[in-house]
């Protein structure tokens, strides 16, 4: 089943699906300040939301700083698993990191979270290190990992909205 996928600049506007994204996929999930602090005082952040028609099926998060992109978060509505769109997010937002100057990325992510690894290592991350009891629900450790250079990733079959 094709179905056609929009990206776009997260807004407030989009809070309430990000949220239920965001509870439904995390055990620790951000606030809705958090968020809105971060579309709406943090300079150096960046959040866009993938749509299926009108409705978020996904998010995307990072920090740009000097030529670095800091991955923040990622979540695809539950019902959206499994149909590549979290690799079109982390392309998408690849994409947009570039654009802003960004030469290379990093991110970290649970040692439980395979998925999640699996396709960070398919877009050329490495593990470069961990981050001991970084979870504090859990004291699960972190695996930080970094694609240096931030190039070598493949544009998307989608429509992009830059508004």
């Amino acid at each position: 089943m094709s179905m056609e996928l929009t990206f776009t600049e997260m807004s407030c506007e989009h809070l309430d699906e990000v949220m239920a994204i965001e509870q439904a996929s995390f055990p620790t999930p951000w606030s809705r300040y958090a968020f809105t602090y971060e579309l709406l005082q943090n300079e150096f952040a960046v959040y866009i939301v993938v749509l299926v028609g009108q409705k978020v099926v996904g998010y995307a998060g990072m920090w740009l700083i000097l030529d670095e992109a800091h991955v923040t978060n990622v979540a695809v509505h539950p019902q959206y698993r499994r149909r590549h769109i979290g690799r079109k997010l982390m392309q998408e937002l690849m994409r947009r990191a570039v654009t802003l100057g960004a030469s290379r990325m990093t991110l970290e992510v649970r040692t439980s979270n395979h998925v999640a690894r699996r396709l960070y290592t398919s877009l050329g991350f490495v593990e470069r290190g961990r981050r001991r009891g970084y979870y504090t629900d859990t004291n699960e450790d972190a695996v930080i990992m970094w694609k240096d250079p931030l190039d070598g990733f493949i544009g998307q079959e989608v429509s992009i909205d830059e508004s």
